[in-house]
């Protein structure tokens, strides 16, 4: 009964501004109104955001007394990311920054020598680096040589095999020397076309050319006190029609090497690769002889291979079914010495990220989402079986709070690794303690409690951040649509929120992409919560059907439901944190989503029965017509699981026709800003025109922002400034604190 009250207020703050004929403001531009982003010392302000230093994750040397983090940090006074690279005593968390105006990447080629790769004047070339300690302090970089190319990314160096491996785009012919002529050759054709005999023709937001990625290793040694890049290159992959790393977001973390061998994830080159998410896991040599396929090609997506540090064994995570991108990964062994292949995560319901082999292999850590955090597990590596099977290997948390990324065991028990928070960007952390809870694990006993020390080595954020009222999330659960399962949301209140201010606060409700991921207690410089709440904001941000680290059966709860569950555990809620927080003014509520959460805001604007009661919405790169999606997006295999077939084939032609926002236009009627990426291959641009177009024939208050330059993601810190500016302009207009509240 009480959410009724609810129901009637959505119904009549969505009654349509438009008549049968469109008035002629409506073809005008919006007019522009007075506003300002607020800026202050306790406010998070997007310039704030943006002008943060950006860590990567910690890089530690080989004796584990050093690392290295990357940082960049905009300047809006000239307009560039100034690159840096940090040095940090794992002793004592003290620092020594050497800046990069190059940029460029960075890595240990021994426990005091940093390699430096720059790319300039159209020539890359690699540096040595000399580190001293006591104090911290370096030598000048010296010339160890240049590559033939300029692609050359993802670096990997093993000290005993004085071995450097790396990510580069060659031609058919597979030879790095050649590249550079073909590049003249293919620039110089006579005409601009590109043409295709099948999918991918374009992918992400890049136009397929004729090159691929390659494996390429070539020596890197010492010949007296100078290093020296040699000059013969192999491209392990070479002849095979394997493509790694997996574009377009595969780096490091798609392959290993040992002293003798490369062990990567490529995609199965016999399927069409828009069509198909099979990756199969190869071991190579590094003179490019001996490869070796270890998977069973029946299987979907691996990733994450790794080594041990014995190189005996190897370890990947696998997705059952080709197809299902957000499958569940199982964590999967592979004895190279018995030519055994087991799993040993069987029966936990948890999607690890990705895995790495503590030092003495005795261990595998696997960082992991798990309630809407992301987690370092330890699990035990059980003695190989006589012949492949399934096992069950008790996972062990190791952390609760925040957002890690990568991790790096090091000697003496410990792991380094970066970790961020909805009230932190990355920061350098260590754990120690772990050789306790390694013999505990390996024992088979419960790990002891306080077993581990957790250490904050550096404070990177932390000037850009003083003063700033940040709220870290409050978590909540409320009863949504999958059985029996508590579904989960954050809410982030403003700087000077206080309990009893009824009705003072306007709201907004983010809505998250994917759709198969989730709202994680976790730094963003795209959409950050702590930005929309110092704006002024109370900040609800909910973990629908169809969100990750709560169980396999949530996640894949959204195919073919895309308008149906998820929207209604938003529905739900909403209503609950409307109740649990008479704080907030609910004629002053907003929504806005990305990706999955443009089409969830699509949706919602044309279905007001559902009672949202929202006063204006924001969608970017979001879906309008599902049936269009179908044949334009660029990851074909996504859309056929997710709604059960192709475009054209029943049941998937009905689902699509039921869910689609293309089919709902005559009922809409709540001011709304429309944002779109031209260089997004996932949802085409014409998606967030067409919503445009059906706004302003119906006369309902409209904006499009359309960036030429940005794909599915806002990455120009220029263009992100702008975002935000018109996101929170557009707010302000319907429901911000400008307006008198009752």
């Amino acid at each position: 009964m009480r959410i009724l009250p609810f129901v009637q207020l959505g119904l009549a703050a969505q009654l349509p501004f438009h008549t049968t004929q469109p008035p002629p403001s409506a073809q005008m531009p919006t007019p522009e109104i007075d506003f300002t982003l607020k800026e202050s010392s306790d406010a998070l302000s997007p310039r704030d955001m943006l002008t943060l230093p950006r860590p990567g994750a910690p890089l530690p040397n080989d004796v584990g007394d050093l690392a290295l983090v990357p940082i960049s940090t905009y300047s809006f006074q000239d307009k560039k990311a100034h690159k840096s690279l940090s040095v940090v005593a794992l002793d004592d968390g003290s620092t020594y920054d050497i800046p990069l105006p190059d940029g460029g990447d960075a890595f240990w080629l021994d426990s005091r020598t940093i390699a430096h790769v720059v790319t300039k004047d159209d020539t890359q070339s690699l540096y040595t680096i000399a580190i001293a300690t006591s104090p911290l302090s370096s030598d000048a970089s010296s010339l160890a040589g240049t590559f033939p190319i300029t692609t050359a990314s993802a670096f990997r160096y093993s000290p005993t095999a004085q071995r450097l491996v790396f990510s580069a785009y060659v031609y058919p012919d597979g030879l790095v020397e050649t590249v550079k002529e073909q590049d003249a050759a293919y620039e110089n054709r006579g005409n601009s076309a590109f043409v295709y005999d099948e999918t991918f023709e374009r992918q992400w937001d890049t136009w397929i050319g004729p090159k691929n990625k390659a494996l390429v290793g070539v020596s890197l040694a010492k010949d007296g006190e100078k290093w020296v890049l040699g000059k013969d290159y192999v491209n392990a992959l070479r002849g095979s029609g394997l493509s790694s790393p997996v574009e377009p977001f595969g780096e490091t973390d798609d392959y290993d090497i040992s002293q003798t061998h490369i062990i990567f994830t490529a995609k199965d080159p016999q399927l069409p690769k828009a069509m198909h998410t099979r990756q199969n896991i190869y071991t190579v040599t590094h003179d490019g002889k001996d490869l070796r396929q270890l998977t069973s090609g029946d299987q979907g997506a691996t990733h994450s291979p790794v080594f041990s540090a014995s190189g005996d064994k190897v370890a990947w995570l696998e997705l059952a079914l080709d197809g299902h991108e957000s499958d569940r990964a199982k964590v999967v062994i592979y004895d190279l010495k018995k030519d055994v292949c087991f799993t040993i995560t069987e029966d936990w319901d948890r999607s690890p990220d990705s895995i790495i082999f503590s030092p003495s292999s005795a261990l595998l850590y696997a960082l992991t989402g798990d309630h809407a955090r992301v987690k370092l597990f330890a699990l035990a590596v059980p003695p190989t079986p006589p012949s492949s099977t399934a096992l069950t290997t008790r996972p062990t948390a190791l952390t609760s709070t925040g957002s890690l990324s990568g991790v790096k065991p090091i000697s003496g028990g410990r792991i380094v690794f970066a970790r961020s928070s909805l009230t932190s960007p990355n920061e350098a952390y260590m754990l120690s303690g772990l050789d306790a809870v390694e013999r505990d694990l390996v024992a088979g006993t419960d790990v002891q409690e306080n077993a581990t020390t957790l250490t904050r080595l550096t404070s990177f954020s932390s000037p850009g951040l003083q003063g700033k009222s940040l709220s870290p999330g409050e978590d909540f659960w409320f009863k949504g649509t999958a059985e029996g399962q508590d579904m989960h949301g954050y809410v982030l209140t403003p700087p000077g929120f206080e309990r009893g201010s009824k009705g003072k606060w306007p709201a907004v409700m983010l809505i998250h992409g994917g759709p198969e991921s989730a709202w994680f207690d976790q730094w963003s410089t795209r959409w950050n919560p702590n930005v929309f709440a110092s704006q002024g904001y109370v900040v609800v941000a909910i973990n629908p059907t169809g969100s990750t680290s709560f169980g396999q059966n949530l996640t894949d709860g959204i195919q073919e439901e895309w308008g149906g569950r998820p929207i209604q555990d938003l529905l739900l809620g909403w209503k609950q944190i409307l109740q649990d927080y008479p704080e907030i003014d609910q004629d002053r509520t907003v929504a806005a989503g990305a990706s999955y959460g443009g089409y969830a805001i699509n949706w919602i604007q044309g279905n007001p029965e559902l009672g949202f009661g929202f006063k204006a919405l924001v969608c970017h790169d979001g879906v309008f017509d599902t049936t269009y999606n179908g044949y334009a997006t660029d990851e074909l295999f996504f859309f056929n699981h997710e709604w059960g077939g192709r475009p054209w084939e029943s049941p998937a032609s009905e689902t699509l026709r039921k869910y689609s926002p293309a089919y709902t236009v005559s009922k809409w009627s709540t001011p709304q800003l429309t944002i779109h990426g031209s260089k997004d291959y996932r949802l085409p641009e014409v998606d967030g025109i067409s919503v445009f177009h059906a706004l302003q024939q119906l006369g309902i208050p409209s904006r499009l922002v359309i960036f030429p330059d940005e794909n599915h993601w806002v990455l120009n810190a220029g263009n992100s400034l702008k975002w935000h500016y018109e996101v929170f302009r557009w707010f302000d207009k319907f429901a911000g604190a400008t307006l008198e509240y009752n």
